[in-house]
């Protein structure tokens, strides 16, 4: 038995739908039947792959419920030039790559199991900082902010200490010899100068030594010895640094000059300042900075 229509029946075909026969009249006088296919493009079961252009909803509920997608002031939009803020509720697993055209906010934390490639890094909770790809990086926001390291520190550069100090290495030179405004001595250095240096200094400082002088005229006295010297951050030896006596009486200094003349030491007396002239008799002693 077929159903015979009055008035014909047009089926009309509209964008993603296509219809055959189209726009055709159907009054179902055909026989046998006539058939009309409805067909949308691609299959749509619940194990078929769907490919749309622009799907427009208001929630999508992903694995029975376990990923839910939804907006919180308008819908979705996939694959469209604008975007609303959506909701993820639960979890997935990204197999691919997922590129973010705006900004990413998450109230929980970021795992990431591989490596973070990013232009410039910034985070602020109680302290801040910033990692840019070039040039400056900055550490904390106020002065009294600190910051501490486990392990090494290397730099290329300068360090910069309350920005007019400049320090660019440690140096481990014992001597010193350097003098350089923008290099910190180790502690090992400054202990080893240190040492040198007083070691000499002392040595210098405790020679006292005697010596009887020999008659040479009556204006000169001369000594079987050498003066010793002095380092070089200490006052040269002069004759302030002896006592001599005349027959036990001391000479005065005003009056006498020393000279080192080979390994002998020479006494010069001006005998009109000194008021008298030595004779062979005399006894004449030194006592003071004698090297030995």
């Amino acid at each position: 038995m077929a159903f015979i229509f009055k008035k014909p029946l047009v089926f009309h075909q509209n964008t993603g739908v296509t219809i055959d026969p189209n726009n055709t009249e159907l009054f179902g006088r055909v026989s046998p039947s006539q058939t009309t296919t409805f067909s949308i493009g691609q299959a749509v079961s619940s194990g078929s792959n769907v490919t749309f252009g622009v799907l427009t909803v208001n929630k999508v509920i992903i694995d029975s419920g376990s990923l839910i997608l939804s907006a919180s002031d308008h819908t979705i939009q996939f694959l469209s030039s604008s975007y609303s803020t959506a909701i993820i509720s639960g979890s997935f697993t990204l197999g691919g790559s997922l590129n973010i055209g705006q900004n990413l906010t998450t109230d929980g934390d970021v795992t990431l199991q591989g490596r973070l490639t990013a232009k410039n890094i910034h985070a602020q909770v109680s302290q801040s900082f910033t990692l840019f790809d070039s040039g400056s990086t900055i550490f904390g926001d106020t002065s009294d902010d600190t910051h501490q390291f486990s392990g090494s520190i290397i730099s290329s550069g300068s360090l910069l200490i309350s920005g007019n100090n400049t320090i660019r290495e440690f140096s481990n030179d014992t001597t010193l010899s350097d003098s350089n405004a923008v290099t910190l001595p180790t502690e090992n250095a400054i202990k080893t100068y240190t040492d040198d240096q007083t070691d000499t200094q002392l040595v210098y400082l405790r020679k006292s030594f005697t010596h009887t002088g020999s008659f040479v005229s009556i204006s000169t006295a001369s000594f079987t010895a050498a003066t010793a010297s002095a380092p070089s951050d200490l006052t040269s030896t002069t004759e302030n640094d002896f006592l001599f006596f005349i027959n036990g009486q001391m000479m005065e200094h005003d009056a006498l000059t020393i000279r080192q003349t080979g390994a002998l030491v020479h006494l010069q007396v001006d005998n009109d300042s000194i008021g008298f002239d030595m004779e062979a008799t005399d006894e004449i002693i030194g006592f003071g900075k004698f090297n030995s």
